[in-house]
């Protein structure tokens, strides 16, 4: 596998190597050791997948502490753009975002420490989309961002009136109204 590192630490995308015959593919999808020897030390917890049609923007969202998560990424089926805002307010890419495209066909996860929001848009008529978590989902810890925060300026590759989001994703704060959290 290939390890990219993007812009904003904490934030890496993973490449695997994926093998293809004339019976399909393989790919592995997950091995502790390639992971951590990549420094990626995050003891998965919990696995989660959903599935969405085009235009579900989902995000952005968190886990307060103590249950902040840092999450595994990836697309299995379909296209997503994927993105995660820095919310580390000691680091210096405070309020940056780093977004990337996952897709069945490239097989990316894209990697993503505790400290950060976390949304993706549905590029394709549907999409498939898979995480790891390093701790378990507390409803009283639940936090968001507004994903449509004119001072992120994130063009989430759909345009606003196909948008679908669900109600509780329009009613999160901006970043400016966000108390220090990380």
């Amino acid at each position: 596998m290939e390890v990219i590192k993007t812009p904003i630490e904490g934030l890496l995308v993973i490449e695997p190597r994926i093998f293809q015959d004339a019976r399909g593919y393989f790919v592995e999808t997950y091995n502790e050791q390639r992971y951590m020897d990549a420094g990626i030390t995050a003891k998965f917890v919990q696995d989660n997948q959903s599935c969405s049609s085009y235009g579900v923007v989902r995000g952005l969202h968190f886990q307060r502490p103590p249950y902040a998560q840092a999450k595994l990424v990836c697309c299995t089926r379909g296209r997503v753009l994927d993105v995660a805002v820095d919310l580390r307010h000691d680091s210096p890419t405070f309020g940056q975002w780093y977004g990337v495209e996952l897709n069945e066909d490239n097989h990316r996860q894209f990697f993503i420490s505790r400290g950060f929001a976390h949304g993706f848009s549905v590029l394709s008529d549907m999409a498939i989309f898979t995480y790891k978590c390093d701790n378990l989902y507390h409803p009283e810890a639940d936090g968001g961002l507004l994903l449509s925060d004119p001072a992120l300026n994130i063009d989430w590759q759909i345009p606003v009136e196909k948008r679908i989001l669900s109600d509780k994703d329009t009613k999160h704060p901006l970043l400016n109204n966000l108390p220090i959290i990380f």
